[in-house]
């Protein structure tokens, strides 16, 4: 039978269609309840990967507020622009004059004007190290000369550049060389020869040539310390930037600098109490979220009644063991101080806030039993951060895992049911459909019995 065709009481003139939707809303009332719990459970879901990932947060800035030395920060400054101070892992405090004598600079010289390298074309570069590279270009065109420089192991560029024309009218053109790093030890001579001319003095020296000039000579930077005093030093650097002046700072010169220029390092109190401040906001986060999803809300329908219900974490003894855990690593005692003495304060609330007047008076007062004490509290909470949120073995992970298992088990339950349902309206249309044609057969039956009792009726009065 269509299953599309109306069975609505042909014979009986019962409404069957309705009878057999308010049949099939009973037969799926089981459905639906787990329908409902497919519903709940997606809801538990989302609301616990949220608090994972603030968990998660909240471990990985924890871990690294916990680290040895993260707490080590410090800001340098500069007396002039000409030097800029960069601060690294390993700075401590401290201060240094320096004087700038001189800047890094690479090497650079330009050859005489000339059409075409001079034959033989064969090219030999000496370096600092006094080690002749012999280089053959393709041809004696200068393209060529450049091409085979700029290819090699040099570390020299080699670039044509235009310069006028000679008597003929023939364009002549200089090669400028340029050594591609600075410092004393980038400096180099270019021949026109062999490495074995080279050796003999026969080779012809490009940059000393009639013609040619020397642009820029390869030299260090150099500072001077302690300028006019007994201690005085000079360090050079092949670039303009020096890393072992003070420990974890680096010092970048930008020009000479006859007068002394003060370097000054010091704690960065701000930096520390930032540190603080976030590790804080991360626990805020998490709670946040908790209080969210746990909070009862009233809701009034169009009839003007009112519902109460609570939030999906309400009674959850995971959830609630995660957060007393989280709130007590952040106020558990630190050889018998309280964390609020640093400024890292439990209201009565139940909630974990940051004074940053408090702290930055204890930092002042005892730096180092401060810092000792975050390191502290980040420790206990990056091991009860992880715990909760740990990828693999996690207590809220693994309480995901555990309801998206129960999730896909009911959505195989709502699909055997699926096919149950479609199997009883099957049947109830069949059954339907089959009274029908019964009741049809049966009329039929009673108007001919009908008829032939009408039929014997009129027989009888007739004689």
């Amino acid at each position: 039978m269509d299953m599309g065709i109306s069975l609505d009481g042909l014979s009986s003139g019962l409404d069957t269609t309705s009878l057999i939707t308010q049949l099939m809303t009973a037969e799926a009332a089981p459905q639906n309840l787990l329908k409902t719990q497919v519903t709940t459970s997606n809801t538990m879901i989302s609301a616990l990967q949220g608090l994972n990932t603030r968990m998660a947060t909240l471990a990985d800035s924890a871990t690294a507020a916990a680290k040895v030395g993260n707490l080590d920060l410090y800001s340098a400054t500069s007396s002039s622009p000409a030097l800029t101070v960069a601060v690294a892992t390993g700075a401590s405090a401290g201060e240094l004059q320096v004087v700038v004598s001189a800047l890094a600079q690479s090497q650079v010289g330009v050859s005489a004007a000339m059409a075409a390298w001079p034959s033989p074309s064969t090219i030999t570069i000496v370096g600092h190290s006094g080690t002749p590279l012999e280089i053959t270009p393709a041809s004696n065109s200068l393209d060529d000369v450049a091409s085979a420089i700029n290819s090699s192991t040099a570390g020299v560029t080699a670039t044509k550049v235009a310069s006028g024309v000679d008597g003929s009218g023939t364009k002549l053109y200089r090669l400028q060389f340029s050594s591609k790093t600075s410092g004393a030890a980038s400096s180099f001579t270019i021949y026109q020869g062999s490495a074995a001319d080279v050796a003999g003095g026969t080779a012809t020296n490009v940059l000393t040539a009639p013609g040619s000039a020397t642009i820029k000579i390869a030299q260090d930077a150099s500072v001077t310390l302690w300028k006019g005093t007994s201690a005085e030093q000079v360090i050079t650097s092949s670039s303009n930037t020096f890393t072992d002046l003070l420990p974890g700072i680096s010092i970048t010169a930008s020009a000479v600098v006859a007068g002394p220029v003060n370097i000054a390092v010091t704690r960065d109190d701000t930096k520390i109490a930032a540190v603080a401040k976030g590790l804080v906001d991360s626990i805020s986060s998490a709670f946040v979220l908790i209080a969210a999803q746990t909070a009862v809300s009233t809701t009034t329908d169009a009839s003007g009644k009112s519902t109460t219900s609570a939030g999906i974490f309400a009674g959850d003894s995971n959830i609630r063991d995660i957060r007393q855990k989280t709130l007590d690593a952040a106020s558990a005692p630190i050889n018998g101080h309280s964390p609020s003495e640093y400024g890292i304060v439990l209201t009565r609330t139940g909630t974990i806030t940051f004074d940053p007047d408090k702290f930055a008076a204890a930092l002042v007062a005892d730096p180092t039993t401060v810092m000792a004490a975050v390191q502290t509290i980040a420790t206990r909470i990056a091991t009860v951060a992880t715990a909760a949120s740990d990828k693999y073995d996690g207590a809220l992970t693994n309480q995901i895992r555990g309801d998206q298992s129960q999730v896909k088990n009911l959505g195989d339950q709502i699909s055997a049911w699926d096919v149950r349902l479609a199997s009883r309206k099957s049947t109830l249309q069949r059954t339907y459909s089959a009274m029908e044609v019964l009741l049809s057969n049966m009329k039929a039956q009673s108007a001919a019995l009908t008829s032939q009792l009408s039929s014997l009726s009129t027989s009888t009065t007739t004689r």
